[in-house]
Order: structure tokens, then sequence, then C-alpha cells
């Protein structure tokens, strides 16, 4: 069937426009968004501090709106939203081409049925010292970074006497084996060349 974009498959979908995402803001912020008016009604009130008529409270809300200077820039940047996504692809492509003759590290696995938009390029490490790989790039002024390095069920605020460490193998072992590059829209060749140059010098010491 036709490609659907993510956040528009369900009842409700979300999305945050932290700056460092696909489509981000220049402070804070987010969206909700659905076709079900009931939702959206209720939604309005519950970031409105609960109303629906002014000083009229129904419910505990927050106070969660958008301020209008973020959605000014959210407006004209979403027009771009495409050729965001193709040059964090372009960048994904290098990191691809560069990492594939070296089995300690599995790069992003991509689906035929989907379309990447890289939000974060992570890579699994197989054999190797991880921090040590991270102390190496940074040393090269290269951000790389760890999300996230500890697993939801061993987070204390989501502790649960039905879960236990050994609970999520999978989980628990790539918490430990995954570091990010640096992923932007902004990364022109002579950056990815030396994020890429800095991996592999690691790798071949």
């Amino acid at each position: 069937g036709s490609k659907k974009k993510a956040g528009t498959i369900g009842e409700i979908g979300c999305t945050s426009f932290f700056p460092s995402k696909n489509l981000g803001c220049y402070g804070d912020g987010g969206a909700i968004f659905t076709n079900d008016d009931k939702l959206a009604d209720e939604m309005r009130s519950v970031v409105n501090h609960g109303m629906k008529v002014r000083y009229y409270h129904d419910i505990i809300g927050v106070n969660s709106r958008l301020d209008s200077i973020q959605a000014a820039i959210l407006k004209v940047k979403l027009q771009h939203l495409d050729e965001y996504a193709d040059e964090r692809r372009r960048a994904a492509d290098h990191y691809d081409k560069a990492f594939k003759d070296y089995p300690q590290l599995k790069t992003p696995v991509r689906w035929d049925k989907t379309t990447h938009v890289f939000h974060q390029y992570t890579l699994v490490t197989e054999g190797i010292d991880r921090a040590a790989l991270q102390q190496h790039l940074m040393s090269k002024d290269v951000p790389a970074m760890i999300y996230y390095p500890v697993p939801l069920h061993m987070q204390k605020a989501y502790l649960d006497p039905r879960y236990k460490e050994g609970d999520f193998p999978v989980t628990e072992m790539l918490s430990e084996k995954v570091i990010s590059l640096p992923m932007s829209t902004e990364l022109d060749d002579e950056q990815l060349e030396h994020i890429t140059s800095s991996v592999i010098e690691f790798l071949e010491k």
C-alpha cells in the first residue's frame, strides 16, 4: 500500500520538537496528532490547565501550550522536513559505507518497506571496549553518545516486582554495546570523513 508517516497510523501520534530532533524548535516543545475530534477536544483541555471554558476547570491539567515563537519557527522548518530527512540519510549512507568491512560494528538495519529518517545513527559494538571507543572519539572532538545506558525496567522510577535484571536480555545487552555517532542535517563531507576516520583509527589500533 501507500507509505504512511510514523505517528499517523494509530489513533494518537506523538512527537518531540526538542532542538536535536529531526523537526526541532529553538526551545522545547512537542505535539500530539489525532483525527478523532473527541480525543482532540480532551487533549486541548489537558494542555490548558484542564479548561474548556476559560476559568472553568473540568479536570486537573497542565500548562503545556506551545508558544507562538516556537510555532512560527516550526511552521517554516516543516516545509523542509523531507529535505532534512534526505540529508540525514546521506550522512547515514556515508557511515554505512565507511564501516561495512568492520565486523566490530553493526550498522543500523534498514527495511525495504520503510524509509529510515535517522534521528540517531546508532552502532552496536562487538568485541571492543565501548567506553574506550567513546573516550577516543571525544578526544578527537567527535561527540559520541550512549542512548540509553540504563534499560527502562532497571530504572528506579519503573521498578516492578514482576521484572528483574535478566528478564530482557536483548535490551540489557544492547544497553551495554550501543554507541551513537553525530547525526544532523548540517553534517558536511569533511565532518563525516573526520568522524569515520576517527572511528576506524580506533578499530585498527
